[in-house]
């Protein structure tokens, strides 16, 4: 069992010092699902929502949530991103929309807290922008799925 870093020897709350750190290639991979009814699923899917293109609007609210994550999320360290990209996958037989959000920075620390926001946010807007037709969407299966850099290396989820 690894210490908590975000402690310090007292237990109180810190920010984790990342001075000494080498600059490294970073990157994380994230991915989530939302699911409705199938006739919401063919409306987003058509770009008949009534609040305009769902998945485009969700595509740049994942992506500027990256972008944000530390101001979402106390303890985060600001990151210059790289590369943020979003995702998605429509289930046409299990009536949802899988998201995949892939974010790359050159960095002491990594960015796998980005890759969950910007999936997080993403499936929030897709909820937003249809929540009128369907308001028993689940957002679930919200995981890191890999992760590369850094001083603890790669990190590979087995498949499903």
């Amino acid at each position: 069992m690894h210490e908590l870093t975000h402690l310090d020897k007292e237990g109180r709350v810190r920010m984790v010092d990342v001075s000494d750190k080498e600059d490294t290639l970073r990157r994380a991979l994230a991915t989530g699902r939302i699911h409705m009814q199938p006739g919401v699923l063919h409306q987003i899917l058509e770009g008949q929502g009534k609040k305009g293109n769902a998945l485009e609007t969700a595509r740049i609210a994942g992506i500027m949530a990256a972008k944000r994550t530390a101001e979402l999320i106390p303890l985060c360290h600001p990151l210059m991103l790289t590369s943020v990209r979003v995702d998605f996958t429509p289930d046409t037989e299990g009536s949802s929309i899988g998201i995949r959000a892939e974010v790359r920075t050159t960095g002491k620390t990594g960015v796998e807290m980005e890759a969950l926001t910007a999936v997080t946010v993403a499936a929030l807007t897709l909820y937003d922008m249809v929540k009128a037709m369907d308001k028993t969407m689940e957002i679930n299966e919200i995981r890191l799925m890999e992760k590369e850099g850094g001083k603890s290396g790669a990190f590979m989820r087995e498949p499903l």
